[in-house]
């Protein structure tokens, strides 16, 4: 051990976390002078010292450590305060009022399937308990029935998702749950035994030993409580289980003061004071000068190196052995092996007992063993091979006593490699764990890009250094990583008070959407509202946008959009669909007339009221003779005209033309009859004589008035022709009103029109005078076989005008 402890580890709370954890020493824990306080010491499993700072809050009752390796201190008046490895401070909680009053007598830490948890015993004799310090939801547990002050000891049990209370009250046993308190009775147990003084839970939460103050030993599983009863003549200071996953025979652990006895195994003096840890496969013996690992030797270790062992794996050592020194003996044991058939079980055996020893020469001897085996094999899958090589170069790069993590093969695997590299970065092993990563080829978003996260976010709270140098670290160090945002490390940064470097790193993000809200949030509005219009995303500014409108006075946000032209553009199709009222404002904020104008003339469609219409239309009027934009002045007070025409023809004829177009109004008064009224609109809004010759021509037609329309055709020139006439005929269905017009048509429409209505020799007599090819070729396309006669005539006028 690294650390130096000249008082030892006597009155001190000890406190290590499972897994090769760190260790939590506080030294005269009740002391309550405030010239000399007691001082809160971190250290790694190898003493390596990690963090010390004098304790400055109220008595500590308990330590203990969180599956996340934070450090809780329970104190006397039921405060738990939180630190993390490097002893910041975090957070705290309280596990009640009623606690304040009472004082916390002992307390305890335990893991359960929902998190790490705190269970109390007040001076009141009452039990708090909570399962889940992340998610805190404290239990009061049941009164134990005739216990006065503490008891003489109890233990939190975890089965099934459930968490009780084993408490012990002279010789009676009881367990408490949510609701009720029930007494137990361990099977074998007489009364004579008398009171139980202590008692352990297994790692795993199943088994359960007592000790009685007679010195009997009962084990068991913790629920429902069985087995059988083991005697003992000496009252330990200290009990903890310490069983093998896959061992048939869980083992009890009971310390003196300098003595450690292995129940019905063997007894191991101690040179001083030492605490002992439950270990998922072991118990860990720490002591002021070393750390020890007691646990059962693996049954493969076992069959490899007792003395004069037969087994597979001990033959092909030996057969390596041998080789290494040019033997010839090599030959007769891999002989012996081959023999027996067992040449791939004794390479397992090699390659699973190298897993579990610790030291690497003899890890090298078994793997060299297992490879030297392997050659002699046609079909071996070398997947736990080369898997055991790589496990075995891990664990022993963080079981150096630099790194200080004495992980057993057994606890790395129930740990598994992702919470490994998890506690490595935790710790700041930054190197080491990107080296694991590459090594074991774990995906950059779960091995190197996730350890270079945490790395940037230690890296910007980070005081000696300035702000420009940190920025340039990280992006040199991150660069293009998959998986590393630096929009969380800008955010790392701001949180620790550093909103210059934030913005810095937030110009390494390529992604605007993860710039923007951090900004937003640094109250850097400005900045934020010109990377969204870079990036280019509506969606994104329209955000921004919204929060500029909810966070500033209307005149500050309107003039911020006045100096981002696509901001101000997106914002005004917003307020076309969403506020009106808001658009109108920012026209007048800008002094456009010309938009103002518009937006009185889009205003008035809504408007239902004739008078609210015209009202608004008035208003663009003027917008727009202030814009100098004489053609939309000119055409809306026409639009207000021929609203009020329409209004007096409704009150009038009960026509309802309001609303509609210059031309629907005329079309609907023709339809009407209402000729004059149509004729006045033609001459007061100067309609093209095209288009309203065309308009009367197809009312007329629709409505077979042909006397009225043979009079309309007489009354001028046609500005139209006459082919229209009597297209429109036929598409009435009225040959013979058609055939009045083909004589007015004009020679290059003749054959069209004779055509229109079927007359094809009158077709064929207007193309051959004309002498144009292609008005022969259309009439003789619609030649029938009857119409030989007038085809010959046709194809001797083509041929005629050919040879001219």
């Amino acid at each position: 051990m690294f650390w130096s402890l000249r008082d030892g580890l006597g009155d001190s709370l000890v406190a290590a976390a499972p897994y090769g954890g760190p260790i939590a020493l506080l030294r005269e824990p009740l002391r309550r002078s405030p010239s000399t306080r007691p001082q809160l010491e971190i250290y790694s499993a190898s003493g390596a010292s990690i963090a010390s700072f004098p304790w400055k809050s109220g008595p500590v009752v308990h330590l203990g450590w969180s599956v996340n390796d934070e450090l809780l201190c329970v104190q006397e008046d039921g405060t738990v305060l939180i630190y993390d490895l490097f002893g910041s401070f975090k957070r705290h909680f309280s596990m009640g009022q009623e606690v304040v009053q009472s004082q916390v007598l002992e307390a305890k830490v335990f893991h359960s399937p929902y998190g790490t948890g705190v269970a109390i015993v007040t001076g009141s004799s009452r039990f708090t308990l909570a399962t889940n310090i992340e998610d805190l939801k404290l239990r009061r547990l049941p009164e134990v029935p005739g216990l006065q002050g503490q008891p003489s000891c109890w233990a939190v049990l975890t089965q099934d998702r459930q968490t009780k209370v084993l408490v012990s009250s002279g010789p009676e046993l009881y367990v408490l749950d949510n609701t009720s308190c029930t007494a137990v009775y361990p099977p074998g147990l007489s009364p004579q035994a008398g009171s139980i003084v202590h008692m352990s839970v297994s790692f795993s939460y199943k088994y359960l030993a007592l000790f009685t103050e007679t010195g009997r030993l009962w084990t068991g599983f913790s629920l429902p409580l069985q087995l059988p009863v083991c005697l003992l003549t000496f009252e330990p200071v200290y009990l903890s289980r310490c069983r093998r996953p896959r061992s048939q025979q869980p083992s009890v652990v009971l310390m003196w003061d300098r003595l450690l006895l292995v129940v019905g195994s063997s007894r191991f003096p101690l040179e001083d004071q030492s605490v002992l840890v439950g270990e998922l496969d072991g118990v860990r013996i720490i002591g002021s000068i070393s750390q020890e690992l007691l646990q059962e030797v693996p049954l493969v270790c076992q069959d490899i190196f007792k003395i004069a062992s037969m087994a597979p794996g001990a033959l092909l050592l030996e057969a390596h052995r041998e080789y290494e020194k040019s033997s010839q003996k090599a030959d007769e044991y891999l002989r012996e092996i081959k023999e027996q058939n067992v040449l791939g079980d004794a390479v397992r055996q090699c390659v699973e007992a190298a897993a579990h020893e610790y030291d690497p020469d003899t890890q090298k001897a078994l793997m060299r063993a297992a490879s030297f085996g392997k050659c002699f094999l046609t079909e071996f899958s070398p997947d736990q091979f080369v898997t055991t090589c790589r496990e075995l170069r891990v664990l022993n790069a963080v079981r150096e006593s630099s790194v200080g993590m004495p992980l057993t093969h057994t606890q790395f695997k129930q740990m598994t490699l992702q919470v490994l590299i998890d506690r490595l970065v935790y710790r700041q092993f930054y190197p080491l764990a990107i080296e694991v990563c590459r090594y074991l080829k774990i995906p950059d978003y779960q091995g190197v890009s996730r350890v270079l996260k945490h790395w940037a976010s230690c890296k910007v709270q980070q005081k000696d250094l300035t702000d420009e140098a940190i920025a340039r670290a990280v992006c040199a160090k991150v660069g293009d990583s998959p998986g590393v945002s630096y929009s969380d490390v800008a955010a790392k940064a701001y949180e620790c008070g550093r909103p210059e470097l934030a913005i810095k790193l937030l110009d390494f993000e390529a992604r605007s959407g993860e710039q923007v809200p951090l900004l937003l949030k640094m109250k850097r509005s400005q900045l934020a509202l010109s990377k969204a219009v870079e990036s280019g995303d509506t969606d994104l500014v329209y955000t921004v946008v919204t929060y500029l409108k909810n966070e500033m006075n209307r005149g500050d946000f309107f003039m911020t959009l006045r100096n981002q032209p696509v901001a101000l553009s997106l914002y005004r199709q917003f307020c076309k669909l969403q506020e009106p009222q808001t658009l109108k404002d920012l026209f007048n904020q800008d002094d456009d007339h010309q938009e103002l104008g518009n937006f009185y003339v889009t205003s008035s469609y809504r408007d239902k009221r004739l008078e609210g219409r015209l009202a608004q239309l008035q208003s663009a009027v003027d917008e727009y003779n202030k814009a100098k934009n004489d053609f939309a002045a000119k055409a809306t007070e026409e639009e207000m005209r021929l609203l009020r025409f329409q209004r007096k023809l409704d009150d009038e004829k009960g026509a309802g033309l309001l609303g509609l177009s210059l031309q629907a109004t005329m079309e609907a008064l023709m339809s009407l009859g209402l000729h004059k009224q149509a004729e006045q609109l033609y001459r007061d809004f100067r309609v093209p004589d095209k288009r309203y010759w065309w308009l009367k021509l197809t009312s007329l037609a629709e409505k077979e008035q042909w006397e009225e329309l043979e009079k309309f055709s007489k009354s001028k020139k046609s500005p139209i022709g006459y082919l229209a006439f009597v297209e429109v005929c036929m598409k009435n269905n009225n040959r013979h009103e058609a055939k009045k017009y083909v004589s007015k048509v004009t020679p290059e429409q003749k054959v069209k029109a004779h055509l229109a209505v079927g007359d094809l020799e009158g077709a064929a007599d207007a193309a051959i005078e004309r002498r144009n090819e292609s008005e022969m070729g259309a009439v003789l396309s619609r030649c029938s076989a009857s119409d030989r006669l007038l085809m010959d005539k046709l194809n001797r006028a083509r041929v005629a005008t050919a040879k001219k």
